[in-house]
């Protein structure tokens, strides 16, 4: 029995520890000392309910106990936004997930500060028994997204819950659904080709309505998934994904927007002209360069002065040529920086303005 002069606040810190423990009977007993106590939660500084962690430890007796007393406990939220339902799916606690879904289903549809409901976080655990009761509760949740733009699908692939995937797939015959993108334009077969995972590749390019849509591009650099797995490290792994993205019809973005007939030599050659001039200047501007490095760090070993102050002259100067060129790269598009002459006889004259303006002892000489 507890002492009867314990306070209120002794009482609200017995009523957490029972929690952890799961003990209904030093709930009753506080009960019998204080009715309201319940109610009095709320005026505490703890964010999580009791239920929050009867939920989180799976302590089911102590759960029912709870919603028979304050079924209201069910719609409270700790300082993320997450009810106890979205703990007890994070935990695969499938008896007291029945129990708070019996309370309230439509706690379904809360959202934490990700906007992630319940059903995301049964996903990313992996625990299918779990998630089969969120549907059957809300089938409609399915289609929930996340801050990011993951629906269910996505958050499968992200955290490599093949089980749970091939549930929910085969749940919702949907076309749309199976091929939803996130923010970043992303599908599941992107996902899956970026995290590596061959059997997750083997399962969606399976699926008819996937397949038919393989060949989508993303937002970033409008890739297909076949452009994504070459942009990986070229290891065995990668060049396995590629042989199975290949035989499944999955192309290359470029080959999916070229033209029928080939473009002719002269096409070719005008095309391949920019670039060859661009290669060309970057290439004087790298001989140039050497040149200039190789003469000051000869000076600065013949050097006797400070070689702090010399150190960050030079830094200075190298700032100073980067900023230059970057500036000159962006008031001219590719293909118009460095061929014309005159624009790289002023850049090169700015620049030996720039080092004769040295102080005289830091020995620069070009």
């Amino acid at each position: 029995m507890m002492d009867t002069r314990h306070g209120n606040e002794d009482y609200t810190a017995a009523l957490y520890e029972a929690s952890l423990d799961g003990s209904v009977s030093t709930l009753d007993t506080l009960m019998q000392r204080d009715r309201l106590i319940l109610h009095k939660i709320s005026l505490t500084s703890f964010t999580e309910t009791p239920l929050h962690i009867a939920a989180l430890l799976g302590h089911l007796q102590f759960t029912n106990a709870l919603l028979r007393r304050k079924p209201q406990l069910v719609e409270k939220v700790d300082s993320s936004g997450r009810t106890a339902l979205h703990l007890a799916c994070a935990e695969g606690h499938t008896q007291v997930v029945k129990a708070l879904l019996q309370a309230n289903m439509d706690m379904c549809l809360v959202s934490d500060q990700e906007k992630r409901i319940p059903l995301h976080l049964a996903a990313m655990r992996g625990h299918v028994e779990v998630l089969k009761e969120l549907l059957i509760a809300h089938p409609r949740s399915i289609s929930l997204v996340n801050l990011y733009g993951d629906n269910v699908l996505h958050l499968c692939v992200r955290y490599n819950c093949l089980d749970s995937l091939k549930l929910l797939v085969e749940s919702v015959n949907d076309e749309d659904f199976v091929n939803s993108k996130d923010n970043d334009g992303n599908s599941i077969l992107h996902l899956a080709v970026m995290l590596g995972q061959t059997k997750t590749i083997e399962y969606l390019l399976s699926i008819p309505e996937l397949k038919r849509k393989a060949n989508a591009k993303n937002r970033i650099g409008n890739m297909t998934a076949l452009d994504v797995s070459e942009t990986c490290h070229r290891d065995f792994k990668y060049l396995k994904i590629q042989d199975i993205l290949k035989a499944a019809g999955v192309k290359r973005s470029k080959d999916l927007n070229s033209p029928l007939l080939p473009p002719s030599h002269d096409e070719e050659a005008q095309s391949a002209q920019p670039i060859i001039e661009e290669q060309s200047a970057l290439s004087r501007f790298r001989k140039w360069w050497r040149y200039f490095y190789l003469c000051r760090w000869v000076k600065h070993l013949q050097s006797r002065g400070n070689w702090i102050d010399e150190t960050r002259g030079t830094l200075m100067l190298v700032a100073t040529v980067i900023a230059t060129v970057t500036f000159q790269a962006g008031l001219n598009p590719p293909g118009g920086v460095w061929q014309d002459s005159n624009n790289g006889k002023l850049l090169l004259k700015f620049m030996r303005w720039l080092i004769t303006k040295r102080p005289a002892n830091d020995g620069i000489n070009v």
